[in-house]
């Protein structure tokens, strides 16, 4: 006997039933990758903004010591407090004669508004002419080196000079020139002073039995 054929509700039914069975095994299906571990692979990418973020902090604190070297350092006085030649004055003193030579002090005063220090033996030569040329050899150093002066505003030390009567030599040997006065540069100075000196000075190189005609002594207080 042929079976009687079902009703077409139950056959609705059956394949409602297959089809949420089909979306169940495939909802199983996807679950299972989650928790395998893709989630942990998608982590660092996700956490990247941080990793990104912290990296970046260190490079502004190391660029702090950078922006720090632009400050400018403190520095020594450029002359270390020495006597320079616009902090001073220079005058001769009153001196004696004798021996052929005359004896006179360079006067050295300190003008500027701030202390300095001076040690050792100026430089000292005739000039003339119009431009000021070196007349002969300059002054001699005579004795030793002495202490160091300190000058306050206002205070002096001087050099003691001899200064030959140059007539005393013959006159072929000494070639006697006119001079207007000296060039002096202090001690540890490339900057000259004038000095007027109204002198007869020798212009020849060198002058017989070793004779000189300038002597300058260490600088003392005056």
């Amino acid at each position: 006997m042929a079976n009687p054929k079902k009703p077409w509700f139950s056959l609705v039914f059956l394949s409602a039933a297959g089809a949420s069975g089909a979306l169940l095994l495939s909802a199983c299906g996807q679950g299972s990758p989650a928790a395998s571990g893709t989630a942990n692979t998608e982590t660092p990418s996700s956490s990247s903004p941080a990793t990104s973020a912290a990296s970046s902090a260190p490079a502004s604190s190391s660029s702090a010591p950078a922006g720090g070297t632009t400050a400018p350092a403190e520095k020594p006085p450029a002359d270390n407090g020495l006597c320079k030649a616009g902090d001073v004055s220079l005058s001769l003193g009153q001196g004696d004669a004798g021996a052929g030579s005359a004896y006179l002090p360079l006067l050295i005063k300190n003008t500027s508004g701030q202390p300095c220090t001076i040690q050792g033996f100026p430089g000292v030569s005739y000039v003339g002419g119009e431009n000021g040329q070196q007349i002969g050899e300059p002054a001699t150093r005579d004795g030793d080196k002495l202490a160091p002066v300190k000058l306050a505003p206002g205070q002096t030390a001087k050099a003691d000079l001899q200064i030959a009567n140059v007539r005393n030599y013959d006159a072929s040997a000494c070639q006697p020139t006119p001079a207007k006065g000296f060039r002096v540069y202090l001690p540890q100075e490339t900057a000259s002073k004038f000095v007027p000196f109204d002198g007869l000075g020798c212009a020849a190189k060198t002058l017989p039995g070793n004779g000189k005609q300038l002597g300058v002594k260490s600088i003392v207080r005056a």
